[in-house]
Order: C-alpha cells, then structure tokens, then sequence
C-alpha cells in the first residue's frame, strides 16, 4: 500500500512540474515602443506594458529588470505567453532581451 501511495505522489509531482516547463512556448515577437510600468488594470498579469501598431502588450520577465526600461524607447524580443490574453486583456510577451534605441 505504501509503494502505491509512494508511487502516485511521485506521478502527480512530475505532471505538476512538466506544466510549469511550458509557460511561454509561444509565437516569437520583436516590438518597438515605450515601456511603462503596470498600474491598475482589468486585467491581472504583466509586470509592464508597450503599445506597438496602437495595439498594446502585457510584458513580464523573468530574466531581466524591466524597471530598468520604464519610459524609454526600445525594441523588445520575446515570446507570446500560450493562454493569453485572458478577460478581453492584451497578449503577454515574456520578454528575453531590450535594445534601447
């Protein structure tokens, strides 16, 4: 009984994992524009946010301090977030790298 106990914890914790690899497995993006930082929103994701083409953009990241970004023009890289947008809110990018220009 314990083994199977044992073995059922163990499958759950790997499906549990195996969802968190995939987060942003999503359509790669290039975006210029400013950045501003996030305020009160409808919607509740994105740390900052860009409008290119007068569409605008949730942005997150978990490699770099985009405060160091706030109110410059830059061209951002990144991938759209898999299951965004979510409550009529804009696309999330997960952004990996910022050129200031």
């Amino acid at each position: 009984m314990k083994k199977i106990l044992l073995l059922s914890l163990f499958v759950v914790m790997m499906f549990g994992c195996g969802s968190m690899r995939s987060a942003s497995s999503g359509e790669t993006v290039s975006i210029e524009g400013r950045i501003t930082k996030l305020g009160m929103t409808t919607f509740q994701y994105g740390t900052h946010s860009i409008t290119y083409g007068g569409k605008p953009y949730a942005l997150r990241s978990s490699s770099l301090n985009l405060d160091t970004y706030v109110d410059r023009q830059v061209t951002l890289r990144g991938t759209k977030v898999e299951g965004y947008p979510l409550e009529g809110g804009p696309e999330l990018i997960e952004v990996s790298e910022v050129v200031m220009k």
